[in-house]
């Protein structure tokens, strides 16, 4: 149930809420340390200079906006400072943020993170695969977007779910520039009039790569300008609690409908692909302690040229060499290294297997019991 409510002091976390008022005051109010991530797109400050037609003379429905107008770069760079500030005493040691702009304020909005303390890792380039066309002719059409991603510190152990998004990416390692289209079509939210309900609605695509990349179910992700909610909808489905703030009551309302509307994809279908690394740790002698593998059994190479002998302790014999699975490989290859658990293999009903999927079957044993 998505609720709003006036900022007020909080003793605890407004989970899945929609916070009614200045991003700053709500910020403030809220619990320090308390946030995983932060997800910004702020008022962009796009400086317009009356109204924009196409070659028609039809009028383009620009963003001009009361909250994106701001009357000098020194009120701007005074928000921004502000609301950064208020952001980055939410966020966890390990916290996170995202911010996405346009050329009129992302340079801005960057050096402010590090005049702050935030640790940049990312620029993130998303390039739209449909943009709006240059109606003018005198600069190059406006085709993308830049998110800048930062740690709460140059310390901090972030959230980066890398082999998620290779697996999103068709097993290539993610880019950092993203080809998404913008939101139109039955993405695109209407008000009463039939009108957009809001002139800069990011896509949920956008907000999916982001919050799969760099959050993990369970964790909280804050949108200081939750504007139709493209956060937390995004955040509801993947399992993730948000929390919004948003003070224009008409994107409040449409926000809380769209909302309302969204289920939780179920916990198997929560799961992304994990780095090898984030697997429980299983040693090779675990094996031999469960009779998995037997003291004097032989143990082959993938590439067949070479065997060992199990020991009972868990390590290896070969030809003149003794140590673990990894060492012995090494040695046996003649490489500064080896993984031995892809290099070695036994043999059942004459059929050599790898030891790996003896380790495959302990951790899935280890995921039960959890």
């Amino acid at each position: 149930m998505v609720t709003k409510t006036k900022a007020a002091k909080a003793a605890t976390l407004p989970l899945n809420q929609i916070l009614d008022g200045d991003c700053i005051e709500v910020m403030n109010s809220l619990p320090a340390e308390s946030i995983d991530l932060i997800f910004a797109d702020p008022p962009y400050n796009l400086q317009l200079r009356g109204d924009l037609h196409r070659p028609d003379n039809s009028k383009v429905d620009a963003v001009d906006n009361d909250w994106d107008q701001f009357d000098s770069f020194k009120i701007y760079d005074r928000f921004t400072k502000d609301w950064l500030a208020a952001a980055r005493r939410l966020l966890k040691p390990n916290g996170a943020i995202w911010v996405i702009g346009s050329y009129h304020n992302v340079f801005r909005m960057g050096a402010e993170l590090q005049n702050q303390g935030f640790w940049i890792l990312n620029d993130v380039v998303w390039r739209k695969s449909n943009p709006m066309p240059n109606f003018r002719g005198k600069r190059f059409t406006n085709a993308h977007e830049t998110m800048i991603w930062a740690s709460k510190q140059e310390a901090s152990k972030y959230t980066f779910n890398y082999e998620a998004l290779k697996a999103l990416n068709e097993g290539v390692q993610m880019r950092s520039d993203w080809v998404l289209p913008i939101c139109t079509g039955h993405e695109r939210l209407k008000d009463e009039n039939g009108d957009k309900a809001h002139p800069t609605q990011k896509p949920e695509s956008l907000l999916h790569r982001v919050l799969v990349g760099s959050t993990n179910p369970g964790d909280v992700i804050l949108d200081p300008f939750f504007g139709t909610g493209t956060t937390g909808a995004v955040a509801k489905m993947l399992g993730r609690d948000f929390i919004g703030i948003e003070r224009e009551e008409a994107y409040r309302k449409v926000a809380t409908k769209r909302l309302s509307k969204i289920r939780k994809f179920d916990k198997e279908a929560l799961e992304v692909t994990q780095s090898k690394r984030a697997e429980p740790r299983v040693a090779f002698g675990v094996l031999v302690e469960r009779g998995m593998l037997r003291p004097g059994e032989e143990l082959w190479s993938q590439n067949g040229r070479h065997k060992a002998k199990v020991r009972a302790d868990g390590t290896l014999i070969g030809d003149d060499i003794k140590g673990s699975i990894h060492q012995v490989g090494a040695h046996l290859e003649g490489a500064p290294s080896c993984n031995g658990w892809t290099y070695w293999q036994f043999k059942r009903d004459g059929q050599k297997v790898p030891i790996d999927l003896l380790r495959q079957q302990i951790r899935a044993e280890m995921a039960q019991q959890h």
